[in-house]
């Protein structure tokens, strides 16, 4: 029988920071200052505010310079171009980050393609989408980027491996189909009109779980031995914890083996968390 194992983020990630932090200092022995990254957020989706909250904990425990704008969900999309302009032209800004999604008053491709691309370190610009697409170096949205670091580092070579992504949004899974497809996956994208998404997945080495609905995938979608990567953070309600309680779940919901005799629990927490 395969023994099921649970891949630590968590640890990694704070490994990868640290080595982040080397280059970090290079860059800023190199430039006479800290790296800077720009995280804009408008309006307080709850999610989102997880999200930035995060990098910026990362930016600044990586020794760079966190700097924050927090918008108002009423922000013209005028306004909010024009601050990117600004960001564009500022010399002691290397990053922009625009945290999606936006309020309905602002188109969001019309941001995201304001950005300069080589400011763009969520890799969504068309620029970069396009050198992604076709094998040059591209600045990579980060979530499948890391995605694929966990992979790696778990699972060594990826050659030959089938891959499917559930998902197909710019974001996350266009992206990470292509970064797998780049390790030379068979890659299958899955999404909501799929015919028989169990069947799909259930053929899966690797399974990567980026639709946005909660603990849909359980375990009859993963086939012993396969590596399942849960790209989900969601906020849904927690009735149990008192009235007006939510709490944090991933997209997968699965058996995970006993820390303890007697003990049982089950993967519920997401990439994003």
């Amino acid at each position: 029988m395969t023994t099921a194992k649970i891949i630590d983020g968590k640890a990694f990630s704070e490994t990868l920071v640290a080595r982040v932090g080397v280059q970090a200092s290079l860059l800023a022995a190199k430039i006479g200052r800290p790296p800077a990254l720009a995280v804009v957020l408008v309006g307080e989706d709850p999610a989102s505010a997880v999200y930035v909250r995060n990098k910026i904990e990362r930016t600044t425990t990586a020794g760079m310079r966190s700097i924050e704008h927090r918008l108002a969900d009423t922000t013209s999309q005028a306004d909010l171009l024009e601050l990117i302009d600004t960001l564009n032209s500022d010399e002691g800004v290397d990053g922009i980050l625009v945290q999606l999604p936006l309020p309905p008053q602002i188109n969001e491709e019309a941001v995201i393609n304001a950005i300069t691309p080589d400011k763009d370190v969520d890799g969504f610009h068309v620029v970069n989408a396009g050198r992604l697409a076709t094998g040059q170096d591209a600045l990579v949205p980060c979530t499948p980027f890391g995605c694929l670091l966990l992979l790696r580092d778990f699972l060594g070579s990826l050659s030959g491996l089938n891959a499917v992504v559930v998902g197909r949004s710019n974001i996350v899974g266009k992206p990470m189909a292509q970064l797998l497809l780049k390790e030379s996956c068979t890659v299958t994208i899955a999404h909501s009109r799929t015919r028989d998404l169990q069947a799909v997945c259930a053929a899966a080495d690797i399974l990567v779980a980026a639709v946005g609905r909660p603990e849909m995938i359980t375990g009859d979608f993963v086939k012993p031995g396969a590596t399942v990567i849960d790209v989900g953070i969601n906020r849904v309600p927690a009735p149990e914890r008192g009235e007006g309680k939510f709490r944090l779940t991933g997209m997968c919901i699965l058996k995970v083996p006993p820390q303890r005799p007697g003990q049982s629990r089950r993967c519920r927490a997401g990439l994003g968390q």
